[in-house]
């Protein structure tokens, strides 16, 4: 039994260790990126199968999950935005980034909450810096409107996925929320 308990607390410790997290709260970074915010409401959402199904085809990629984590952005009582989680698998490990969307669909930032692979796989800032100010109309698609990324295409594929997913969902079921 001590021997199961120490290769659980051992592999515990290990994927904590190799799990980089990012050094800024949801707060910080929805709060650095909208004026005037005086609320956060994190929230829950769950898709239905139709949602689902719509997210999928309108995102043009895999999704393996109905359920997120969303924010929502206010000012005194006004919807300025939402933010959206979305955790995906990159090569083997899972990233978790924050994406979000001001009152006219445009993806305003991205930011890198959480990144499993080894840290040189992690996109650069000026890389990440692509999503921001995207328009709804933005395609987001790596090696056409969005450069790919010398030895983390990877990363940058799942990235880009990932924003059209958070979009889908922000179209289809955050926008009029």
């Amino acid at each position: 039994m001590k021997y199961i308990f120490s290769v659980l607390l051992l592999g515990i410790l290990f994927t904590s260790c190799s799990f980089s997290k990012s050094k800024v709260s949801v707060k910080d970074v929805i709060e650095t990126s909208f004026q005037y915010v005086t609320k956060i409401e994190p929230k829950s959402l769950i898709l239905s199968s139709a949602q689902f199904k719509q997210i999928r085809n309108m995102a043009k990629a895999a999704i393996d999950t109905k359920v997120y984590r969303y924010y929502t952005i206010l000012s005194d009582t006004k919807k300025i935005g939402v933010a959206v989680l979305i955790t995906r698998k990159v090569r083997s490990k899972k990233a978790t980034v924050l994406y979000a969307f001001d009152e006219t669909g445009t993806l305003r930032f991205s930011e890198i909450m959480a990144f499993g692979e080894p840290p040189e796989f992690i996109p650069s800032k000026i890389w990440m810096s692509q999503l921001q100010q995207q328009k709804p109309s933005a395609k987001l698609t790596v090696g056409k409107d969005i450069p790919t990324i010398s030895g983390a295409t990877l990363s940058a594929r799942s990235i880009t996925q990932s924003a059209r997913v958070a979009r889908a969902i922000y179209n289809i079921v955050l926008k009029h929320k």
